[in-house]
C-alpha cells in the first residue's frame, strides 16, 4: 500500500505518546489499544495524525483541511460522553466528504440500540433471547411470557457497561432495583432479557461486498468462583488483578465443524440484517442442547492485539498489522469503487 495521510479520531483523554517509555503500567492500560492502531499505522509507513474529539466537531473539520487525510480511521466510541451519539461523527465525516474505517451511520444506530437490533433479528428470524424494554419514567411491569432469570443492562451503552453479578435478576423486587440503577447510575433507557445458559462465543467478520466470517473465539467463563453468573461483565472484561478477571480468557473455540460454520453463518446474517459495514463482531450463546442465540452485535468493535477480533484474525492467516492494514484497505475500497 501507497504511504498514507491517516487522521486517527480518539477521545482526548485517549490519545497516546509517542513511546511507552517513562510511562507507567496503569497509564498505559488506558490507551494501549490506541497507541497499538497508531504506531502499527506509522509502522507501516503511513503519516499518522490522532486527533482528540470530545464535544466539538469543529477540530475535525480543521483537520480535514489542514492535513487532508487519504482516510480517517476512526476509534471514537461516544461523542460528548454519549455512545449514542458516535454516529453522528460519521455522519459529520461523511458530510465532509472524507473516507473513513468502520461502520456507517446506519449501522450504528441499528446496532447501538440493543432494542431495535432485536426487532430486526425477529424479523429475519435469528434466534435472540426473548425481552423486555424499560424506557426510564416509567413502571417496571414484567410481561407474564418472560421469566426469571433475566439480565439487566443498558439499551444503548457498550463494552458491558453496568454488566455486573447483580444483573442477573431471579425476582420482581430486584428486577425493579436494577432497571433503577440502569436508570439512574448509567443512564437512559433499560432491557431485561432471558437469561441463556451456554458458552459465550464471538464471531468477527471482516469485509463488505462478500464479507468474510473469521474462526469463532470463546470467552471462556467455566472457571469462574462457584456462584458467581457465567456473565461477561465489567468484571470479567476490564477489572485486572480481580479473581473474575484472572479466571477468564479468550481463544479459540473447540467447536464441530458443523456448529462453528452455524455460528459464522448466523454472524454473517446479522451482519448484513443490521447493514454494519468494514468489521464487526457478533456475539452469541451457545446452549448445551446446541441452540444459537444472538446477544448483540458489535459495529466497530475493540481493535486491541489481544481482542477477540484480532485473535480471531491471526487464526486466519492476518497478524495484527495486517489486520489494521486491511481495514484501512477496506474503506479506501468503497470509495475508489
Amino acid at each position: 500500500m501507497k504511504r498514507l495521510r491517516v487522521l486517527v479520531l480518539l477521545h482526548p483523554d485517549l490519545v497516546p505518546p509517542d513511546t511507552l517509555d517513562g510511562h507507567s503500567k496503569q497509564e498505559i492500560h488506558a490507551w494501549k489499544t490506541e497507541y497499538d492502531v497508531v504506531s502499527t499505522l506509522r509502522g507501516c509507513g503511513h503519516e499518522v495524525m490522532p486527533l482528540g474529539v470530545k464535544d466539538e466537531l469543529a477540530p475535525i473539520r480543521e483537520a480535514v483541511e489542514s492535513f487532508k487525510p487519504h482516510v480517517v480511521f476512526n476509534l471514537l466510541e461516544e461523542f460528548h460522553g454519549e455512545a449514542v451519539y458516535d454516529h453522528s461523527v460519521v455522519s459529520y465525516l461523511e458530510l465532509l466528504r472524507v473516507p473513513y474505517t468502520g461502520c456507517n451511520p446506519r449501522g450504528l444506530t441499528l446496532a447501538r440500540d440493543k432494542v431495535l437490533t432485536k426487532k430486526i433479528l425477529a424479523w429475519h428470524r435469528i434466534r435472540t433471547p426473548d425481552f423486555a424494554h424499560f424506557p426510564a419514567g416509567r413502571r417496571v411491569a414484567r410481561p407474564r411470557r418472560l421469566p426469571f432469570p433475566l439480565l439487566v443492562k443498558s439499551v444503548s451503552e457498550e463494552a458491558s457497561t453496568g454488566i455486573a453479578q447483580a444483573s442477573i435478576v431471579h425476582s420482581d423486587e430486584k428486577l425493579a432495583e436494577r432497571v433503577a440503577f440502569v436508570h439512574e447510575k448509567v443512564g437512559g433507557d433499560a432491557l431485561a432479557e432471558q437469561y441463556i445458559e451456554g458458552r459465550e462465543l464471538y464471531v468477527g467478520v471482516i469485509g463488505n461486498d462478500k464479507p468474510v466470517a473469521l474462526p469463532v473465539i470463546e470467552l471462556d467463563l467455566s472457571r469462574l468462583p462457584d456462584g458467581m453468573p457465567k456473565i461477561a461483565g465489567r468484571e470479567v472484561k476490564w477489572d485486572k488483578g480481580t479473581q473474575a478477571y484472572e479466571a477468564s480468557c479468550s481463544g479459540p473455540a473447540k467447536l464441530d465443524d458443523e456448529i462453528a460454520r452455524r455460528l459464522q453463518d448466523t454472524a454473517l446474517q446479522v451482519y448484513s440484517a443490521l447493514k454494519l459495514r468494514d468489521y464487526g463482531r457478533v456475539d452469541m450463546r451457545l446452549t448445551p442442547d446446541g441452540r444459537v442465540y444472538v446477544i448483540e452485535a458489535n459495529p466497530n468493535p475493540w481493535l486491541a492485539p489481544e481482542a477477540e477480533l484480532a485473535i480471531a484474525a491471526k487464526l486466519a492467516g492476518r497478524d495484527y498489522v495486517r489486520l489494521i492494514g486491511q481495514i484501512v484497505e477496506i474503506a479506501l475500497a468503497r470509495y475508489t469503487a
